[in-house]
């Protein structure tokens, strides 16, 4: 049995619930390592509850790119069971490390980079804290050009705009670029006023979203006078040999999909009033609303076949075909909210905290958003995704297996060596527990990247598609394992660390005297 780290020494308290937070007078003064957007959130500040979690969920899973995931499988040859098997259970997979990293959250109110530090080291936690900044400075850039691409068609559809007449600017027309850089202003507006801000936008985002959804499925289903033949199709792969290598990259690529939220889940849970709080309403708002909004995707789909005679995947297409200017405002609206929505839940609060840990003196969570907003622009989103489907597929296979690598790493540290028990003032000073050899911990570093050569060396482009890695895989020996990136990242990650760290947890030995 792996022996428990010992117990702090002191400078915190734990109330009757379970939460800790820092005694009166252990408030750290090291400015390298700590400011206000890091420090624990008080106890009386945890307010959120389980409703505010599944609203986060619900606001996060329903956007257009969660709304096109199963169009994407039904494209690879699956049925719509098929597809929506795969994002339900994709969904319930990587449900377990959100509820596991998010337990530190609640309990002692820390955010994602300072978890961080307990495995990593204080200044070692800035390489999983950058690599997740990277990957969500990236997705923010590309959900507000699609977010803008929405505003612009649709907006042409209200006031009956021929864009193809407009002087263009980059190959595009200059009305879109407003959309873009007006849609970019109003996210990062919103975020700039804080955690409890996006906490009351995603409440009332939420139901909003969900009756959008719902109504267009009943306005398609009304003019297809049904549901159409989608759901009669059958599956190009079948059940046997021709199906299994599609399903296992097409199941990681899913899990990849919500891998970052898996890491930075604490950047939300450490407001909330307890463990029943975030687990049920995680529970309750991930698998059950990315599965609903799955089927929905195929029934309304379905719709646009037999209504226009080919499938409309893209919600923004299909919702410009509406016949009135208030079914076009409508579909405008819900377009704008779905993604805002998402967007600044998923892809600017982390990195927002991640950037404020990395020089705590002088970027805070403001700050950071407003340097996640820059980048997201200067990454030239919409050049990325010209070839959608090579980039989400092996965007999302390559990143969740280097996420997962960093989510076995903290869950071995946080559950199996130390139970669950921190020293919290230590995770702001230099020079304690967890200092390791000048504030990083090489066993945390061989341990990702042991995991995460194993879970991305092998990466290839498939026959015949032109993309980043060669056809043999990087590494080509590693190539079977590629298709089961995140899985095989956790797993070799979270073995290899607790090996090597089992007998320093044990001993103690993680005080100044650990030099290496």
């Amino acid at each position: 049995m792996t022996a428990t780290a010992p117990p702090p020494a002191g400078g915190q308290i734990t109330d009757a619930e379970g939460r800790v937070e820092l005694a009166p007078g252990a408030i750290p003064s090291d400015e390298r390592f700590y400011n206000d957007d890091l420090r624990p959130v008080p106890s009386a500040e945890r307010t959120w509850r389980t409703y505010n979690f599944m609203a986060l969920w619900v606001g996060m899973a329903h956007c257009i790119p969660s709304w096109t995931l199963a169009s994407g499988l039904v494209a690879l040859g699956m049925d719509w069971r098929q597809a929506v098997f795969t994002i339900a259970l994709a969904n319930v997979l990587v449900l377990l490390p959100m509820l596991l990293t998010g337990h530190a959250g609640p309990k002692y109110g820390i955010p994602f980079p300072v978890l961080a530090r307990a495995s990593f080291g204080l200044r070692g936690a800035n390489l999983p804290a950058m690599i997740r900044a990277a990957v969500a400075c990236g997705w923010f850039g590309i959900q507000t050009w699609i977010g803008g691409q929405g505003i612009f068609v649709l907006l042409g559809g209200v006031f009956g705009a021929d864009w193809a007449s407009y002087e263009k600017i980059g190959g595009q027309p200059w009305p879109l670029w407003v959309c873009f850089l007006l849609f970019w202003v109003l996210q990062i507006a919103i975020i700039y006023r804080g955690m409890q801000t996006l906490r009351r936008f995603e409440n009332w985002a939420a139901p909003f979203v969900i009756v959008g959804a719902i109504v267009l499925l009943v306005w398609m289903a009304d003019k297809a006078g049904g549901l159409g033949p989608l759901l009669d199709q059958p599956s190009q792969l079948g059940w046997g040999a021709d199906f299994w290598p599609v399903f296992f990259p097409a199941l990681m690529g899913m899990i990849g999909f919500w891998s970052t939220l898996s890491l930075n889940i604490p950047d939300f849970t450490r407001f909330g009033r307890g463990q029943r709080a975030q687990v049920w309403g995680q529970t309750l708002g991930l698998p059950t609303t990315m599965t609903l909004f799955a089927v929905l995707s195929v029934l309304v789909t379905s719709g646009s076949q037999a209504v226009y005679g080919e499938a409309v995947w893209d919600p923004v297409q299909l919702a410009g075909k509406a016949d009135s200017k208030i079914g076009l405002l409508y579909a405008l609206v819900t377009v704008l909210i779905a993604t805002i929505s998402v967007n600044l839940a998923a892809n600017v609060v982390s990195p927002a905290y991640d950037l404020s840990h990395l020089v705590p003196k002088y970027v805070n969570f403001r700050t950071g958003a407003l340097i996640t907003g820059v980048v997201g622009i200067v990454i030239f989103p919409w050049k990325l995704i010209e070839s959608p489907d090579v980039y989400i597929f092996t965007w999302l296979g390559t990143v969740g297996g280097l996420l997962g690598t960093v989510a076995g790493i903290l869950i071995a540290d946080y559950w199996i060596l130390r139970r669950t028990v921190l020293d919290l003032p230590d995770l702001y000073r230099a020079g304690g527990r967890y200092w390791y050899a000048n504030g990083w911990n090489w066993r945390a570093l061989a341990a990702f990247l042991v995991g995460g050569v194993l879970a991305v060396g092998g990466s290839h482009t498939d026959a015949g598609v032109q993309g980043p890695f060669p056809e043999d895989g990087l590494i080509p020996f590693l190539k079977p394992l590629s298709d089961y990136g995140w899985a095989v990242g956790l797993g070799a990650s979270l073995v290899l660390y607790t090996l090597l760290m089992r007998s320093v947890v044990r001993r103690g030995r993680e005080p100044v005297a650990m030099t290496g």
